[in-house]
């Protein structure tokens, strides 16, 4: 009953403002600055693309991206167990999922285009997504292995970090505080002088949490500085580095004293883009690194472990790639990777410092891609198909085939078709570590088939979009009892369909609401995943004054207990800006989450707080 009240709802807000459509005779793209080139702009591509922008994570006022993307972008859901961080190891959260696909690291985080997984264990690394210093977040709803090879087997996530790109200094500063003793401390500072530019950024976060044994912090530095040799060469290269510490009070049901992670993750990259009217493209040479320190705690009545797991990994490569207009309408975009990813795990004694359990282990991938587009008939249809090889020292060949169209019948509308695989190859844990590990393993994969189509009124102040998919997932990684011991066994199996809503409708200079709602029925049994998600958001902006109401609601969850999760979030936001001479804009703010103070579980066995305040100030120049 509540998802036909959502669709009613969408159906009322559009047939107010159908009748009143004006149209454009062009519609602009819109236009950002990156630190590094893209493989590919993402409107050559005919998957589901959202972009979350600078201004949309700021007014959040969150330090972390993901619960942004999880309320704008339909069909995304992150796992959660507590109020702050996400954690690794056993009980850990920030399992990422896209309609329905996502458990196992199958969405693909990047920053600035550098993969983001721990190499030994494979996993994504939930709490280094940091929302300071981004420009914007660039997500691909649906298969990205074309040109990411992979993990983007359900979908991408680019995390695209903020470049000067105006002469002078420019910089923001942010300071909140709130329950549980949090404080959240950020800023970041940019300069550009002719053609050299620099940017560094830096946030800090503490918390208490609200249960006992659930504290964070976390601690984070990115600089990223670039040289424009002309209008058709630059050079740059960034560094970011993220500490955190973890406690995991465990489920209500079997508490856990002294489980804390403890982690230090870097990525690194240099590359040089070259941008003519004919050619585009660049070449990057990156790592990735990690250390980590991890206890498993014991049960309140048991005996301490005895020693520290520790492991180190890495994940480096190089990836060049251009894109080539051979002739009028076509853009012709090709390839080459280089991965070589790995890592050392051991156990420490704490008795003694002695090194146990040593574990050393990598592996090497090759690929090569080419994706073609071609706009035909003054751009109304564009036709675009690519295809990937992909060799790994570990499961062989792979190939990644993809096609679709965009059709653009008014200036204002456009549908999108596409057909595209996605996989995502075994890691070195369930190769060769532990009594599950079978080094046979070979990649999951799956094809998707999805339907998109987007209007766009009243001078673009309205624009909404429905998206229509199928998903066919084979060779899924399980766990099964062979003669007699568990064994990692690709049998597994499910189809995911669905459908999902968005809207965006400036209605005036003080008014935008922004909506979105996904559907998903799958075959199986997946956590953290969905059955209706729906996020509404309206803002308001008197003068001075900024207001903003956001209403979340989930159900249909499974969370691994005996029963489903429902909720239904009401999160509230004020803000007032002072300016002084010279102007220097500052922001105080005040926002309250979870208002109604709603019971509910994200993970079994984990209670989510209550209603929670944090307030602060936000200052820029």
């Amino acid at each position: 009953m509540r998802r036909w009240n959502i669709l009613l709802s969408f159906t009322l807000l559009l047939s107010g403002v159908v009748t009143a459509q004006e149209y454009k005779d062009t519609l602009q793209l819109r236009e950002v600055t990156v630190s590094a080139p893209a493989k590919t702009k993402v409107e050559l591509t005919p998957l589901t693309v959202s972009i979350v922008n600078e201004s949309t994570i700021q007014e959040s006022t969150q330090s972390s991206l993901l619960p942004v993307l999880q309320n704008h972008i339909p069909g995304f859901f992150v796992s959660e167990r507590g109020f702050a961080g996400y954690g690794v190891s056993g009980g850990a959260a920030g399992s990422v999922s896209i309609r329905g696909v996502g458990q196992g690291n199958k969405i693909l985080f990047m920053i600035d285009g550098m993969p983001q997984f721990a190499g030994i264990f494979g996993h994504a690394l939930p709490d280094t997504y940091v929302a300071n210093g981004v420009d914007h977040v660039e997500v691909v709803r649906g298969p990205s292995s074309l040109l990411y090879g992979s993990n983007a087997m359900g979908g991408s996530v680019n995390i695209i970090t903020k470049s000067a790109n105006k002469d002078g200094v420019k910089g923001r500063a942010r300071a909140m505080f709130g329950s549980f003793s949090t404080q959240k401390f950020n800023t970041s500072v940019s300069f550009k002088k002719g053609k050299f530019g620099f940017t560094a950024a830096g946030q800090l976060d503490r918390s208490n949490g609200y249960r006992a044994n659930s504290e964070f912090w976390l601690a984070n530095e990115y600089i990223q500085s670039h040289y424009e040799f002309n209008n058709n060469w630059n050079v740059g290269a960034n560094l970011d580095m993220t500490q955190t510490k973890a406690n995991n009070p465990g489920t209500i049901q079997e508490p856990l004293i002294e489980m804390w992670t403890r982690l230090f993750r870097g990525t690194s990259s240099v590359y040089v883009h070259n941008n003519y009217n004919r050619l585009n493209g660049g070449i990057q040479a990156y790592i990735n690194w990690g250390s980590n320190h991890v206890d498993d705690g014991h049960a309140p009545n048991a005996d301490p472990r005895n020693y520290i797991f520790r492991s180190t990994d890495y994940n480096m490569g190089v990836t060049a790639f251009e894109t080539i207009k051979p002739w009028v309408g076509n853009d012709l975009s090709v390839g080459l990777d280089f991965v070589h990813w790995g890592g050392h795990s051991w156990n420490v004694l704490k008795e003694n410092g002695e090194e146990t359990g040593t574990f050393r282990n990598h592996e090497n991938e090759f690929a090569a891609y080419l994706m073609t587009q071609q706009s035909l008939f003054a751009d109304i249809l564009s036709l675009n198909a690519g295809v990937r090889l992909q060799h790994s020292s570990q499961y062989g060949n792979e190939w990644i085939p993809q096609a679709g169209f965009v059709l653009k019948p008014v200036n204002t509308s456009s549908i999108k078709f596409s057909f595209g695989k996605g996989f995502r190859a075994p890691n070195l844990r369930e190769l060769y570590l532990y009594a599950p590990a079978n080094p046979d393993l070979k990649p999951e994969y799956l094809y998707n088939y999805e339907l998109e189509y987007r209007q766009y009124l009243l001078s673009n102040k309205l624009n909404f979009g429905i998206s229509l998919y199928f998903i066919d997932g084979k060779d899924m990684i399980q766990t099964q009892m062979i003669d007699g011991r568990p064994k990692n066994m690709n049998t597994g199996k499910f189809h995911n369909k669905g459908f999902e809503l968005d809207l965006n409708y400036r209605i005036d200079a003080k008014w935008n609401v922004t909506a979105n709602y996904s559907y998903l029925h799958t075959d199986g049994e997946i956590l953290y995943a969905p059955k209706n998600k729906f996020s509404l958001m309206l803002n308001f902006n008197p003068g001075h004054w900024n207001f903003s109401v956001e209403n979340n609601a989930i159900w249909g969850l499974l969370t691994g207990g005996p029963l489903k999760s429902n909720y239904d979030l009401l999160n509230l936001r004020a803000g007032y800006t002072l300016t002084t001479n010279p102007v220097v804009p500052i922001t105080f703010f005040v926002k309250a989450d979870n208002l109604t103070n709603k019971h509910y579980e994200i993970q079994y066995g984990c209670p989510m707080p209550g209603a929670t305040i944090l307030g602060g100030v936000d200052f820029s120049f």
